[in-house]
């Protein structure tokens, strides 16, 4: 049995989701369970206290807005993935979980894919999403694209990065990534991180939507 394995909060305030969640996961000899939370108060607790490479979490929970969430465990845990399971599909659902630091946003109504499989193409550099909630997220970089005015400023990403940078917004892994430039995984990594920097962002879906907004997607 690996000694290193996936550690995952759920936060899900649907008990008999919840057990599923729980049961399916724990099931899987790579990841396990760590904690489990009902409420938003509840799960804050959890993330200032917990480790974990991976939070699993509806919005609409029964004291407030999961959105709050997902801000506190992109600050306290910037190398964790994030996955938004919830029933809300809407644009700006959607556009605010990622801009939050969400890195898979998945419908409840259409989750049917294995949730540790899910899990793993998180883990793996992959941003599963439902295909509804991509078209939401165009449409935000749509709308934002065609309000911005042309800025003198440079790009500040190289030409290498812009390239990582498409091809992240594709929702490429980081082995894809790699195999399409003829790069290492490593490389793709060490240039995510920069464009991290440059953007002063924490996450794959952070980087999409900053970069949307400020035009580097267009060219």
């Amino acid at each position: 049995m690996p000694e290193n394995k996936i550690n995952v909060l759920l936060v899900e305030d649907d008990g008999e989701v919840r057990h599923r969640f729980e049961t399916t996961i724990n099931q899987d000899p790579l990841m396990r369970v760590v904690g489990c939370a009902s409420t938003k108060r509840d799960a804050a607790r959890l993330i200032e206290t917990l480790k974990f490479e991976v939070m699993v979490i509806d919005l609409g929970l029964p004291d407030g807005d999961g959105i709050d969430l997902i801000h506190l465990a992109s600050r306290l845990h910037p190398s964790s993935d994030i996955m938004v399971i919830t029933v809300y599909g809407d644009e700006q659902h959607v556009v605010n979980s990622i801009a939050a630091g969400a890195t898979g946003y998945i419908l409840k109504e259409a989750e049917s894919e294995d949730i540790t499989a899910q899990i793993k193409l998180l883990r793996g550099g992959g941003s599963p999403v439902s295909p509804s909630v991509a078209r939401s997220v165009l449409r935000a970089l749509q709308t934002h694209s065609s309000g911005i005015v042309q800025s003198s400023e440079p790009n500040p990403l190289s030409t290498r990065e812009t390239e990582i940078l498409h091809l992240l917004a594709k929702g490429m892994s980081f082995n894809e990534i790699g195999e399409i430039l003829s790069i290492s995984p490593h490389t793709v990594t060490a240039h995510i991180k920069k464009i991290y920097r440059k953007l002063q962002v924490h996450s794959r879906g952070e980087a999409v939507y900053e970069a949307g907004q400020m035009g580097l997607l267009n060219s």
